[in-house]
């Protein structure tokens, strides 16, 4: 009674009733955030894991336990593995992530994905869970690569995404060294957790000094599914972004979530990681890198052109990110385009404005700066973008927009429809005509 009378005296007075960081740090569920103060998140991260090592993780990650019949298309997945591993075969998306898991894990970082699909992966990728077609037993190989490892633990969970990205966002405020994952099985799943990402994931650290490292993968694309199953709505989580609150990223290479994953546990910043996920780059021909991708390098902000083109003959430039990236490319290469550059931001947030100019600066004939997506012009990064890009881009043109009117809703119902406006934009940003 006495101490319950000390504390309302304390709030009646207006006094401070709790610590910014607990001091009891040697208490079994006292948690020490002192490490991750002061990291900014520019801070360097070595995310590269030696090939010897992968080879070695891809070899238990692909190891079928005696009398353990896996489904006939998982078979060929996890052959194709083995290929990857060797070298025959470029490495996809669901390769570099589960090496990406293993790799930490082996380092002492547990692992916790939950979603609604994300043992398999609702796109059929992932395979973090085997299921024996003999008698049912499931097998995890991301639990059973080393002794000693980090625990993985991955949940098919139930369609209520507010209180199970609630119960996410609570967990990694607790345990910053856990990778914390929750993933929509669609991107606009999002929609029903929104007071949960706006009142804690984006504030909670302006608010509460509330540090926290959660990660969310958002699947997005335009594929011609409809409204519901088209959008991750970006735009949402980049009005969001301030005060380096969070870390808003859209990779497209296996090589890039590789790293990306990495970089959120091995450098000492815990920042929320929005990461909108692709559907179709899953398993696309373009989208794929090599092992030493894996072995060397790190995440990158901004993608510079792939192809060898005259940086000196170049006189468009067309940004963007995401899928529409591999659609630009394929009808560049088709049309045998060799003066227009395109240029991927992969890290929306933080602005990664150093590197986009140092880009740009290398095309110093280029007269033409487009900013090219996929959705909505309401909806995407361009509202984002536009003020950021005046303001910061050092190049004498002024950046345009090409992409979908602006629209109520954040894409259109009919797959037709929804391909004649993907190849009008696609032709307009490249200045084309696709039959």
């Amino acid at each position: 009674a006495a101490m319950l009378n000390d504390y309302r005296s304390m709030l009646d007075e207006g006094k401070l009733v709790s610590r910014e960081l607990s001091e009891d740090v040697e208490k079994e569920f006292a948690v020490d955030w002192s490490p991750y103060q002061d990291v900014h998140w520019t801070h360097e991260a070595k995310t590269s894991i030696p090939l010897k090592t992968i080879k070695q993780i891809a070899d238990k990650l692909t190891s079928v336990p005696e009398d353990f019949e896996l489904h006939s298309r998982a078979a060929k997945i996890m052959n194709d593995r083995r290929k990857m591993a060797k070298g025959d075969m470029p490495v996809d998306w669901g390769f570099a992530e589960n090496v990406a898991y293993a790799g930490l894990l082996l380092e002492g970082f547990p692992i916790r994905l939950s979603g609604q699909d994300s043992g398999r992966g609702t796109f059929f990728h992932r395979h973090a869970v085997w299921h024996n077609q003999i008698d049912g037993r499931a097998y995890v190989p991301l639990r059973n690569i080393s002794e000693g490892q980090g625990n993985f633990l991955v949940i098919d969970s139930l369609l209520s995404e507010v209180a199970v990205l609630a119960f996410e966002y609570g967990y990694a405020t607790a345990e910053p060294e856990t990778l914390v994952i929750w993933e929509a099985q669609f991107g606009d799943f999002a929609n029903g957790a929104q007071v949960v990402i706006d009142q804690f994931i984006a504030a909670g650290e302006q608010k509460w000094n509330r540090m926290c490292g959660l990660t969310m993968f958002l699947p997005h694309g335009f594929e011609g599914q409809g409204a519901e199953h088209s959008s991750a709505r970006l735009e949402r989580y980049l009005q969001l972004c301030a005060q380096n609150n969070i870390q808003v990223c859209v990779p497209t290479t296996p090589a890039q979530i590789f790293h990306l994953l990495r970089r959120q546990m091995i450098r000492a910043c815990r920042k929320p990681l929005i990461t909108m996920t692709p559907k179709s780059l899953l398993r696309h021909k373009l989208a794929v890198s090599t092992l030493e991708d894996l072995s060397e390098g790190q995440f990158i902000a901004v993608l510079d052109e792939m192809d060898e083109l005259d940086a000196k003959k170049v006189k468009r430039v067309i940004m963007c990110s995401g899928k529409v990236y591999y659609d630009l490319l394929e009808h560049r290469r088709l049309a045998e385009i060799d003066d227009v550059a395109l240029i991927r931001i992969e890290e929306l947030y933080p602005f990664p404005v150093k590197q986009l100019n140092q880009i740009v600066a290398q095309y110093v004939n280029a007269k033409d700066l487009i900013w090219c997506q996929e959705e909505p012009k309401n909806q995407g990064a361009w509202d984002y973008f536009e003020p950021r890009l005046a303001a910061k881009l050092e190049h004498s043109a002024e950046v345009r927009y090409v992409g979908r009117e602006p629209s109520s809703v954040p894409a259109v119902g009919s797959a037709i429809v929804h391909a004649r406006q993907q190849k009008a934009l696609v032709a307009e940003a490249l200045g084309i005509d696709i039959q």
